[in-house]
């Protein structure tokens, strides 16, 4: 009679089992539209080959003096978070393209060639030319330094210069936060995108986001404005996941062909950034493509694109042959983000390249 018994009670286990992780999964799917409601496609669908990449394109003015520009954003965003820091500072000056990169905002991941910044650099580059866009300055932050850093290798011909800030593009000790690991392992991962990760992550947006911006203020409408959470929905958290679980892999292969790139190069980096390595990143892209120029701001966080919009736009415009004095620039804003720095509560997320 014992088996029997013990037979029942674990059916009953899993049947218990089966209805939370349902009842899960639906929740997951009704607050994962809630958020889509809230936070609308601001771009165009286009497609490149076979699945389509969501951008934002905006036209120069006639009076622009700036190249193309197309922006790369990091790991957990998508085009509104770039949009956010330059779109009206740098509208009318250069034809704009911000992109939602495969996987991720509102652009659908198409095939596994797309799970490395390689592939994520293909796939942008045939969007340039689907937009008309022969040559532009790729601007690449975070995670997006490592798709800016390939593109520049792959792509020379479509480059007119290269801007990273706080880029991840290098081997580096240590790994990253373990649930990307299990979001992009089979079977469980997509058991977990689907029932877990969005409402624990709903818990850890204002938190994380603290600590991305850290040691510096966050803005206080950054969530609302730039919809962090859609990453949190099950395709595009999985594409995150395994886009960061991937990263030093494909940075440990591909980082010593930075040495190819020889367009104009500005990278901008703070000494306190808690998300990515700047002694390694930043520094061994200074020292790995030859003739660029490293801007290091103390009291500086992971995000230069909103604390430092100034000094990004001034990059841009180096590369783009105009004359900035940005170690200058950089000296006269450190007494202001000493003056500002904040410490947040709790720990920092290992989003691209863990400390």
């Amino acid at each position: 009679m014992l088996l029997p018994r013990i037979g029942f009670v674990l059916l009953v286990i899993l049947l218990v089992l089966i209805a939370v992780l349902a009842a899960l999964a639906i929740a997951t799917q009704l607050r994962a539209r809630a958020i889509e409601a809230k936070t609308p496609n601001i771009g165009e669908l286009i497609d490149v080959g076979g699945f389509r990449l969501n951008a934002l394109h905006v036209p120069a003015s006639p009076e622009a003096d700036l190249p193309p520009i197309v922006f790369i954003h990091g790991a957990s965003g998508n085009l509104r978070d770039q949009a956010g820091a330059f779109l009206q500072p740098l509208r009318g000056r250069a034809e704009l393209l911000f992109v939602d990169r495969p996987g991720h905002g509102y652009s659908e991941r198409g095939g596994k060639e797309n799970d490395t910044p390689d592939g994520q650099a293909n796939a942008i580059a045939r969007l340039m030319e689907e937009k008309g866009i022969e040559r532009a300055i790729i601007v690449g932050h975070s995670f997006g330094g490592a798709i800016t850093a390939s593109f520049g290798v792959l792509h020379p011909d479509k480059v007119e210069g290269l801007v990273f800030l706080a880029a991840a593009t290098h081997p580096w000790p240590g790994g990253v936060d373990w649930y990307y690991h299990l979001a992009s392992a089979p079977v469980i991962g997509p058991i977990f995108c689907h029932t877990l990760a969005l409402h624990a992550g709903m818990m850890r947006i204002e938190p994380a986001t603290e600590h991305v911006f850290a040691p510096n203020p966050s803005p206080e409408t950054y969530v609302e404005d730039t919809g962090p959470a859609l990453v949190l929905r099950p395709s595009a958290f999985r594409s995150n996941a395994t886009d960061v679980a991937g990263l030093h892999a494909y940075v440990t292969a591909f980082a010593p062909r930075y040495r190819e790139i020889t367009k104009p190069t500005v990278v901008i980096t703070g000494d306190s950034d808690e998300i990515v390595l700047e002694e390694i990143h930043s520094k061994g892209l200074a020292r790995d493509i030859a003739g660029s120029e490293l801007v290091w701001i103390a009291g500086l966080g992971h995000k230069p694109d909103y604390i430092v919009t100034e000094i990004a736009i001034a990059g841009i415009e180096t590369v783009a042959g105009k004359e900035r004095d940005l170690q200058t620039m950089a000296r006269k804003v450190e007494p202001r983000l000493a003056a500002s720095r904040v410490v947040p509560a709790g720990s920092a997320p290992s989003l691209q390249a863990g400390q």
